[in-house]
């Protein structure tokens, strides 16, 4: 059980990207650039993250929602340290694991059970709690019949069990999830919405990304609407979820509220 209270703070984050970093430039381009600076199409740097603030507690399970480009990964990245903000302050307390991509740190070549070992230790977890933990991981993703398969005869569902049952027993303190429960069985999710629960339980901290709105709503504590990197809404997951929802259905009138 963490000893700290406020598991992440986050006060006034922007996160800025330069568009000339992520895109792909030819040498045309380049000197047309150089040549012609006022032909440039559009700006080259724009803003993820813009004024985000808020608070999680021990206990608490935040769901992420919003359209795609919103800064949903973004925040997640923000919160795991990968990235660092450009403006205001992120601060996250106590033992962080991530589950931010499909497969990160998971070697197809290897079989389910090794890469169980490899991700573990890339989580910064020794053999031995590993092994102690290695029995619960893999009756958690129902993979009993293929642990000794190799992962790249995995499907995409299977992989995220398994991914999940990892980062979710290695007793984080701070559990980040980016659009990995919404693959799998319905049977799948249920487990998955147990364990949250538990780990909220124990005073652990969860904040998972997902278009999901009735898991969001049956699951998380707090919910934070993002739209196009702002925070639109914060705060109890019903009252959240249903403005998102009339967003959905008719954009105009409800920004102009949650502006106002």
């Amino acid at each position: 059980m963490s000893l700290y209270a406020d598991a992440i703070v986050a006060r006034s984050v922007g996160v800025e990207y330069d568009l000339r970093l992520t895109q792909r430039r030819t040498l045309r381009r380049a000197l047309g650039e150089n040549l012609h600076p006022r032909r440039q199409a559009g700006p080259s740097k724009f803003w993820a993250l813009e004024d985000v603030t808020f608070a999680a507690q021990q206990g608490d399970a935040i769901g992420v929602i919003g359209q795609n480009g919103a800064g949903k990964s973004t925040l997640l990245l923000t919160i795991a340290g990968i990235l660092k903000p450009d403006r205001g302050t992120m601060r996250t307390f106590g033992r962080v694991s991530t589950l931010l991509t499909l497969g990160a740190g998971f070697d197809p070549d290897m079989t389910g059970r090794e890469n169980v070992f490899l991700n573990g230790a890339f989580l910064g977890f020794h053999r031995a709690k590993i092994e102690e933990v290695f029995p619960a991981i893999v009756e958690f993703s129902g993979l009993q019949a293929f642990i000794d398969v190799p992962l790249r005869k995995y499907s995409a569902g299977m992989r995220t069990r398994l991914a999940f049952a990892i980062a979710s027993h290695v007793e984080p303190e701070v559990l980040l999830l980016d659009e990995v429960l919404g693959v799998g069985d319905e049977a799948f999710r249920a487990r998955s919405s147990e364990r949250i629960f538990e780990l909220m339980e124990a005073a652990n901290v969860i904040v998972l990304v997902s278009h999901d709105l009735a898991f969001v709503q049956r699951t998380c504590t707090k919910v934070l609407w993002l739209h196009e990197g702002r925070t639109a809404a914060f705060g109890e997951p019903a009252a959240v979820v249903a403005k998102y929802q009339a967003y959905a259905a008719d954009p105009s009138p409800v920004l102009r509220a949650a502006a106002s």
